[in-house]
């Protein structure tokens, strides 16, 4: 298989599909034709050039051909014998006998009289056989390998199967463009029963005869046998191809897009059968404009669908049925068009619309009935009502509108005219058809009490729609969750609390993860003064592991729990209003408490179940809590929860957070809470928001007396701000409290940066001091005098260190010490002494 192209090669050993095997042809053929026209373009320059080797050539041809010799050097008469051997003598006589009776019509019909003229016909003589021969099917199968592929046909026939298929294969390295072999492999593996190989040298034979379409279609049926629906729809796209108006081709392929889920490409080959039928295919195009409406509708695609029945409606009114009605009337409802709808029922389903007309004026009334008027007419007449009232003409005038139903109209277009009267505020004729429709069973006919009546509560006739409500959620079938909310809001319009609590309540037990249903009997249990209730009422709908995997219902939760958050402050509920804040944060920050150490938990410290933060170790956290887990689903919730609450409404959730546990004196979660939100790198990477949890967290530390984790945000705080004194002196007393000399080096190390500082200065002087290095404590206390001179504590300072250094046990100038004492003067003592 030397000779076979790598595309094929890979598809015969099964390593792609036919789709990539064209795919790869295709892109080969045109690189090799890019490569053709770049040498032909580098030889142009030598084929215009005159040369005598053209002559020659001219020359060896014209031999050639008076010779009667082939290109490969054998005589004409021994292919003849060749052929009439094969049987294709005949073939050929045939084919050259036309030539010559088409020359001698040529001839006959033309009578050049100059040899320019006679030069110029014989050019189009040729062109114009050439063009009748490529019109004309011709195998590309060589005369020199026809034999050995007939007598591979031959020895299939005798059941010789694998010397035909080596036959075959060697046709194929010679001439791989032939399509007779790969059609002859096809039969052989058939007959051998391995149906997979047969379909691969099938598509391989239909690919290089490709206008065989009936071809296609048996290999897209052979396809489906084998359930390749996409190697079917290829098949069926090729066949078109060659014939693109054969609806049966289109059908089967769009059919087969609508079970691969591609709806798009599925409804534009409908599309392209609605315009092939004939005008006498009129059931069939109704029923094929029904059925795409409907799947156009399925998929939410109302504009597609209302522009296929239209098109039905105005190709072919006569066959318009009451299901097309139905039909279009749903269609414009759905997309609010109640005009529309309303023109289509009273066009095609016979019903009539009368307008009655009374003037009245001092002395007498005059009644005119009006005649029969068409839908739109209706409409304007109603439109001018509106625009002109009643109370601006000089003779009152009313009208009044009477509707006609005929026998046999169903029962839902009937309700679909209601559906358009009552958004189209035309009232008068509702009572009789409310009349019929309560007349009908609602365990039966359920969905259209349920129709009429939201047409009522969109428009605000609240009063008209309570009835159909009541009589549904009193009905077995249609006791539904969807019906109870709409029977709760009606009478919370009308003003029925308690009953409506009670609706919503029946809402909640039957559907519990109803959101709206929750939040709305929450609001009128607090209205009608049971917080209880209403607290009861926004409990937690999901589990955490839902929460940590759905991102849908975290943000149904979240909506919940801002609710309830609201309604324990207003209540003065603060533990609990802590809780759902806490169970909030938690929600954003597990992927940082988790970097933090950081567990929520739940505890019954006070008497009371609440929920706590709590420090654990690294190995005590989840093994659900894996870096690249939790990474992904840090980015899905984020994505949710921050569609719900913006990065400042999240901000201001943390502050009240830390505000609350601090009120209620829980110190140390409120320092967890700031080590969490360190870690989130929305708030981290914002300077502003991180500055201000670095003082939380420092407020926080010191209130729990945790100073050691307070030096650490202080030390970090007198760093970027050497010359705040509020800092120094919390610097101060956070290392007092700390009972800690590890900040002896970090006042240093930061001394050699800033030696001008006079906190600095002097705080290092006390850490000598109390370290025992009196030497170096005089010497800052010194550097601290000469630089402000009038500060009375830096002479205090000197001269405690005096004595502390007279009062040692071996000292050689004790006296001088003393004396050096004495010499501070007497004044800034006394003015200390004062001060104290």
């Amino acid at each position: 298989m030397s000779g076979f192209s790598p595309e094929l090669i890979d598809y015969l050993e099964g390593k792609i599909s036919f789709e990539e095997f064209e795919r790869r042809r295709e892109e080969r053929k045109s690189r090799e034709k890019d490569g053709e026209n770049a040498s032909a373009d580098e030889n142009t320059e030598d084929v215009e050039a005159p040369s005598s080797s053209r002559k020659a050539s001219g020359k060896s041809q014209s031999q050639d051909e008076t010779d009667g010799e082939t290109s490969d050097g054998v005589s004409k008469s021994v292919h003849r014998v060749f052929a009439s051997m094969l049987g294709e003598n005949e073939e050929e006589e045939e084919e050259e006998d036309e030539e010559e009776e088409e020359e001698e019509e040529e001839e006959t019909t033309e009578q050049p009289t100059a040899g320019d003229v006679f030069v110029l016909e014989m050019v189009l003589n040729r062109e114009t056989k050439k063009m009748m021969k490529e019109k004309r099917p011709r195998s590309k199968l060589p005369r020199a390998l026809r034999g050995l592929m007939g007598e591979a046909n031959i020895r299939f026939a005798r059941g010789e199967r694998e010397e035909a298929i080596l036959m075959c294969m060697e046709i194929i390295r010679q001439a791989p463009l032939a399509h007779e072999p790969f059609s002859t492999l096809a039969m052989i593996y058939e007959d051998q029963g391995d149906m997979e190989k047969s379909l691969q040298f099938e598509l391989i034979a239909a690919h290089l005869n490709p206008s065989d379409t009936e071809e296609w279609v048996r290999l897209a049926e052979m396809s489906l046998e084998q359930d390749n629906i996409k190697q079917a729809v290829f098949c069926y796209t090729k066949a078109l191809k060659y014939d693109a108006s054969n609806v049966r081709y289109l059908w089967e392929r769009s059919s087969l897009y609508e079970q691969l889920g591609e709806h798009k490409m599925a409804m534009d080959g409908y599309r392209r059968i609605l315009n092939l039928l004939s005008p006498s295919d009129g059931e069939r195009f109704m029923q094929l404009a029904r059925d795409m409406a409907k799947s156009y509708y399925e998929a939410n695609d109302v504009t597609s669908a209302i522009e296929i029945i239209e098109e039905a409606f105005t190709k072919h009114q006569s066959l318009v049925s009451m299901e097309d009605v139905n039909i279009a009337a749903e269609l414009y409802i759905s997309s609010k068009q109640y005009d529309k709808a309303l023109a289509v029922i009273t066009d095609f389903a016979g019903i009539v619309l009368e307008k009655k007309v009374s003037e009245k004026s001092a002395t007498e009334e005059k009644k005119d009935t009006g005649a029969v008027v068409e839908t739109q007419e209706s409409q304007e007449a109603v439109t001018e009502d509106q625009s002109h009232p009643v109370a601006e003409s000089s003779a009152a005038a009313v009208e009044k509108v009477s509707c006609c139903i005929p026998e046999g109209v169903p029962i839902d277009i009937t309700v679909k005219l209601m559906v358009c009267l009552v958004h189209l505020n035309i009232l008068e004729p509702l009572n009789p058809l409310l009349t019929t429709l309560v007349e009908q069973n609602p365990e039966e006919m359920g969905d259209l009490y349920l129709d009429v009546a939201e047409a009522f509560l969109d428009v605000g006739e609240y009063n008209s729609a309570l009835p159909l409500l009541s009589s549904l959620v009193c009905s077995e079938r249609y006791n539904l969750a969807v019906v109870w909310l709409r029977h709760a809001e009606c009478l919370k319009a009308l003003g029925h609390m308690e009953r409506a609590a009670e609706s919503y309540a029946k809402v909640v037990d039957l559907a519990p993860l109803h959101l709206d249903a929750r939040i709305s009997l929450s609001t009128l249990q607090q209205q009608l003064g049971r917080p209880e209730k209403a607290l009861e009422a926004l409990e937690p709908m999901y589990d955490p592991d839902t929460l940590a995997q759905d991102a849908n219902a975290a943000q149904q939760e979240l909506k919940l729990l801002l609710h309830r958050s609201t309604l324990l402050y207003s209540q003065g509920k603060m533990y609990g209003y802590i809780d759902t804040l806490l169970t909030m944060l938690a929600m954003l920050l597990k992927v940082a408490m988790s970097r933090a150490q950081v567990c929520l938990i739940s505890s019954s410290k006070s008497g009371e179940r609440h929920l706590y933060l709590i420090k654990v170790s690294r190995d005590k956290i989840s093994d659900n809590d894996d870096q690249e887990t939790a990474n992904c689903d840090a980015k899905a919730i984020f994505a949710v929860l921050t569609s719900v609450l913006t990065k400042d409404d999240w901000w201001n959730l943390l502050l009240k957070a830390i505000y609350s546990l601090c009120d209620l004196s829980r110190y140390k979660e409120a320092e967890l809470l700031v080590d969490s939100s360190l870690e989130y790198y929305s708030f981290y990477d914002d300077r502003q928001k991180r500055k201000e949890l670095e003082y939380f967290g420092l407020s926080a530390a010191i209130l729990d007396k945790n100073f050691r984790k307070a030096y650490n945000y202080i030390r970090i705080m007198v760093m970027e701000n050497v010359n705040k004194p509020q800092l120094w002196n919390i610097f101060n007393q956070v290392t007092m409290q700390s009972q800690d000399v590890r900040h002896h080096r970090f006042c240093l190390r930061l001394m050699l940066k800033n030696p001008d500082n006079h906190a600095l200065c002097v705080l290092n002087g006390h850490n000598a001091f109390v370290s025992g290095s009196f030497k170096h404590a005089l010497g800052q206390y010194v550097q601290a005098f000469r630089a402000n001179p009038d500060e009375p504590l830096y002479s205090l300072c000197i001269g405690l260190t005096f004595i502390h250094m007279a009062s040692q046990k071996y000292v050689l100038k004790r006296h001088a010490l003393l004396v050096q004492n004495h010499r501070i003067p007497k004044w800034k003592q006394n003015e200390m002494h004062g001060r104290g």
